[in-house]
């Protein structure tokens, strides 16, 4: 096919392969937009969801006392931090006056943007007023109070959790497929209207067993759990979601790194041969296009074709290690050719 790749892009590409699992400080994909009250977890991972969009007036909507004297305010608090981690714990409820009270653990990890990390933990109160007792405007569940204090640096958030942060009951916790459920119906509502059409067999999920890199040799091995949701079917194509709970329950809608590339053909006529194939970047997508997970080598693989023949489309593989999936192998067949041909333009699982 004549397709040849800058070698320059390609180290640059082959080195990104190994940022993706590389860390804290690794590139990462931006956080997919995640807006939900319907239970006290997930309004809180919905504020440091808005916070790491850098969104901070829906960050400071969900407060209903403010959290700082304006917005503006709020947001200056937020200058310096790149990027923050929660972890929640169980949640206990106790009713006053028409209202519920939730008192629910956080530990947190901020990340500057000078690199530096700081972790706090305490407790957040949300409080829901029975939608029977109100009038207009309504009110929905919202934080009311946040205590927070300095944490352990070397210690994982989950072990710096309060026992408890409150006096209520403790909430009972819906089951692990019901939930990733409603986080994949909030987050893709919009993206998937057609997502209610397969419901016999949905969502497919796994178990995966791992630990971190951190762990020592003698670490129990550690469980998340995939999930994958129907989207949508084209002719050709399907889409799907993936939401991944980690080894503590919480949940997350996956995002997948994918090159942004630049095709030049010969004559510009995509009908010709192609001159060369450029990775100018990143970008991230929340959907993949015909992909499956395989539980042995635990990687999600894709096949996007460009046109019902097949003869055009772009691969990728994206393998489970140490929490979470990176890219380590891309594939693009550019030419309009009548054959299935495709070039690696990234491969980290054999090297470069």
């Amino acid at each position: 096919m004549g397709t040849k790749l800058n070698p320059m892009i390609k180290r640059l590409w082959l080195m990104a392969g190994l940022t993706l699992a590389a860390g804290p400080q690794a590139a990462r994909a931006e956080a997919a937009y995640l807006d939900d009250r319907s239970s006290p977890e997930v309004l809180v991972r919905s504020l440091y969801n808005a916070i790491n969009r850098k969104e901070y007036a829906r960050a400071y909507a969900y407060f209903g006392t403010p959290p700082a004297q304006s917005l503006d305010d709020y947001k200056k608090g937020y200058e310096k931090t790149q990027r923050v981690e929660v972890t929640t714990g169980a949640v206990t409820a106790d009713g006053a006056a028409g209202s519920i009270f939730y008192g629910i653990p956080v530990a947190i990890r901020a990340y500057g943007t000078d690199g530096s990390e700081q972790v706090f933990k305490g407790c957040y109160t949300l409080r829901f007023i029975q939608p029977s007792v109100q009038t207009t405007p309504y009110q929905p569940l919202q934080i009311e109070s946040g205590r927070l204090e300095a944490g352990e640096l070397n210690e994982p958030l989950e072990m710096q959790l309060p026992a408890n942060c409150g006096n209520g009951e403790a909430l009972p916790a819906l089951p692990l497929e019901e939930r990733a459920k409603r986080l994949f119906d909030t987050v893709y509502e919009d993206e998937c209207p057609d997502r209610m059409m397969e419901t016999a067999d949905e969502p497919q999920s796994h178990a995966i067993r791992f630990n971190y890199a951190y762990d020592g040799p003698e670490e129990e091995p550690r469980e998340a759990h995939l999930f994958r949701f129907f989207c949508s079917r084209g002719a050709y194509n399907e889409r799907h979601a993936y939401v991944l709970a980690n080894d503590f329950g919480e949940l997350s809608p996956l995002q997948f790194a994918v090159p942004d590339l630049d095709i030049r053909y010969e004559n510009d006529d995509p009908d010709a041969a192609v001159e060369e194939i450029l990775i100018v970047g990143y970008k991230t997508e929340g959907l993949l296009v015909n992909s499956s997970f395989d539980p042995q080598e635990l990687t999600i693989s894709s096949r996007a074709m460009w046109r019902g023949l097949g003869d055009a489309s772009s691969n990728g593989v994206w393998m489970f290690r140490s929490g979470s999936f990176s890219l380590v192998r891309y594939e693009v067949d550019a030419s309009y050719d009548g054959k299935i041909n495709p070039e690696t333009v990234l491969d980290y699982l054999t090297g470069p």
